[in-house]
């Protein structure tokens, strides 16, 4: 049985107002949506860091749009900053560079908002010439690896940032088929109700398996229109974000 209505009977926000990242990667595609409408405090970010290497992440602070924004400000610059200087170079040691990069965001939270302030946080490193993703996964809702037959979980490898100056966090690797996808979704998205129940990971699950295979955008696409017709409206307390990268069939080595 389908969570989702086929037909919903309120009216769903159209889909030029999802707003759409994207970004060239050799032999896969990557993007990353939300609705235009801002609440919390979602930030996600994608950048070439390397001939070869492409860093990617998705982080979750706690509290509404406006009080975050120091943060969200500090996270994105720091981000890409510190990702460009740590995975610079040929022999770059990917889980030491995932792992000091959100260490540093860590200490960098703690310092902004004075306090503390729980950010789960993911930050991936796609590698194109292995097909391979080295993450870090400081407690955010898991990453799914759909490769057609079976979904893997990209668990928690240490705690939120923003709780302790003194975090530690595991960077594993893992590989990436040829055709299969990672996505990421936000807390908001796992959250979103319909009366008591939730979307749930399980909601994602179900749509990353029925609109598999497709490009990045496209299947995007389809969990935002499943999430509003769960909810029999557009998502307007909490931020909606999903990112996926697809890596392309027929792919090497």
């Amino acid at each position: 049985m389908s969570l989702f209505s086929s037909k919903p009977d309120y009216e769903p926000l159209p889909l030029d107002e999802l707003k759409v990242q994207t970004a060239p990667v050799s032999g896969a595609d990557i993007s990353a949506v939300y609705f235009e409408q801002r609440e919390g405090g979602d930030f996600y970010d994608f950048l070439r860091v390397g001939p070869s290497r492409l860093l990617f992440g998705m982080l979750d602070v706690s509290g509404n749009h406006e009080e975050n924004q120091p943060i969200l400000s500090m996270a994105k610059e720091k981000f890409e900053s510190r990702g460009k200087e740590l995975f610079s170079g040929d022999s770059v040691n990917e889980a030491t560079a995932i792992t000091t990069l959100l260490l540093e965001l860590n200490r960098a939270i703690l310092d902004t908002a004075g306090r503390v302030h729980s950010c789960p946080a993911f930050a991936g490193c796609y590698n194109e010439e292995l097909g391979t993703v080295c993450y870090g996964n400081a407690g955010h809702t898991p990453g799914l690896i759909f490769d057609g037959k079976e979904i893997s979980e990209l668990k928690a490898t240490g705690l939120p940032l923003g709780l302790f100056s003194l975090a530690t966090i595991d960077a594993p690797t893992v590989a990436l088929p040829s055709g299969a996808v990672l996505l990421l979704v936000s807390r908001g998205m796992v959250e979103a109700q319909c009366g008591e129940n939730e979307f749930g990971l399980e909601g994602a699950e179900s749509t990353l398996k029925r609109a598999f295979p497709a490009d990045a955008r496209t299947l995007l696409t389809s969990i935002m229109e499943d999430v509003q017709n769960f909810t029999c409206k557009a998502p307007s307390q909490n931020d909606v974000t999903a990112l996926a990268l697809v890596r392309q069939n027929g792919s090497k080595p």
